[in-house]
């Protein structure tokens, strides 16, 4: 696989300025990281989540853990992890577990860490295990859009 065919064609919507990153294949986002030779701080992942309200991406830094209850709190939401079925269904032109940051491009409700807003450099996957795009920090707010960031994640 590559890109996602839905993420190429908002990076390229929106003239985004963005660099492909090769690397074996990977299981988790720690390993693309290390794989890529890319602190995992910088590289934002996403968690899909879910409720009866329906799903919310969270991004986080890859060297970190979703604190649901912190979540919970901030969003007054009971939620917990979509299924790979939902994944599928949600995210079809992704391998699974690479899940793209832009939860607009799906109509996913997104919720950003805020210690990625700190990084100068933010890397992510983009519905693939071998490759990762490589933005500035401001161009990544830019392709977030109107997201809600918050304190939701602690440092492994």
């Amino acid at each position: 696989m590559a890109i996602a065919s839905r993420v190429a064609d908002y990076l390229i919507e929106q003239d985004a300025d963005f660099e492909l990153i090769s690397h074996p294949h990977s299981s988790t986002s720690m390993e693309s990281a290390q794989l890529a030779h890319v602190p995992g701080a910088l590289l934002a992942k996403s968690v899909v989540l879910e409720d009866d309200r329906g799903y919310l991406l969270a991004v986080l830094p890859a060297s970190s853990k979703l604190d649901l209850g912190e979540l919970h709190r901030q969003t007054n939401r009971n939620l917990g992890l979509a299924t790979e079925y939902e994944l599928g269904a949600l995210f079809d032109d992704c391998e699974p577990g690479a899940i793209p940051p832009f939860g607009s491009v799906y109509d996913v409700e997104t919720i950003v860490d805020d210690s990625l807003a700190e990084e100068s450099d933010i890397y992510f996957e983009a519905g693939d295990h071998e490759q990762l795009v490589h933005v500035s920090a401001e161009t990544f707010e830019t392709l977030l859009g109107d997201v809600q960031h918050s304190g939701i994640s602690r440092h492994l």
